[in-house]
């Protein structure tokens, strides 16, 4: 059932945990993690996904994939329990975007799915774009190289039509590519 169709009818989503396993003791050092754990310790879902989600950032700048997607998933996890639909699909969009750069693409469009389908159901274009681009990437990692392009000429009408940043769009437009005459 959609997030839309749940909050309909005052279901807050499940994800099948009541709880999360420890951060393992490598995070627990930061101050980023500190926190990410003292709201984690008070349940505030809103603050320990935000916290979660600067320390992905963070990760990403520095490449260390492996605390990536651990952030990646507590972010993703505590805005489906704060029924934060709009934090949960870039959550889930950027979990896609580790994935890939970490050298899984495969993996990645798992997530990617899972941030079109949500921003389609609320109505995030921009959001449902960058997750195009990021599927569109993926594919084009896998050597999928058509359905790669459609997934940059869908992007690219999605963040136009939400007026996103021109460097989005130019992303876009060079996954999409031109065609060419040949003959």
């Amino acid at each position: 059932m959609g997030t839309r169709v749940r909050a309909m009818f005052g279901v807050r989503p499940t994800t099948g945990r009541e709880s999360l396993p420890a951060l393992p003791v490598a995070l627990r050092r930061s101050e980023l993690a500190q926190r990410y754990l003292a709201a984690e310790g008070s349940a505030d879902h809103p603050h320990a996904g935000e916290a979660a989600s600067v320390a992905v950032e963070e990760a990403i700048r520095a490449q260390a994939w492996w605390p990536a997607d651990i952030w990646g998933h507590r972010a993703l996890w505590h805005f489906e329990q704060a029924g934060m639909e709009l934090e949960a699909t870039r959550a889930a969009r950027r979990i896609g975007d580790v994935r890939v750069g970490g050298g899984d693409p495969a993996s990645g469009r798992r997530y990617y799915a899972e941030a079109i389908s949500e921003a389609r159901d609320i109505g995030a274009e921009r959001e449902e774009g960058l997750a195009a681009l990021g599927m569109g990437r993926a594919e084009m990692e896998l050597r999928n190289v058509t359905t790669a392009r459609r997934l940059g000429g869908i992007a690219l009408d999605l963040l136009e039509r939400s007026a996103a940043p021109s460097e989005e769009a130019a992303a876009a437009r060079e996954l999409r590519g031109e065609e060419k005459d040949v003959g």
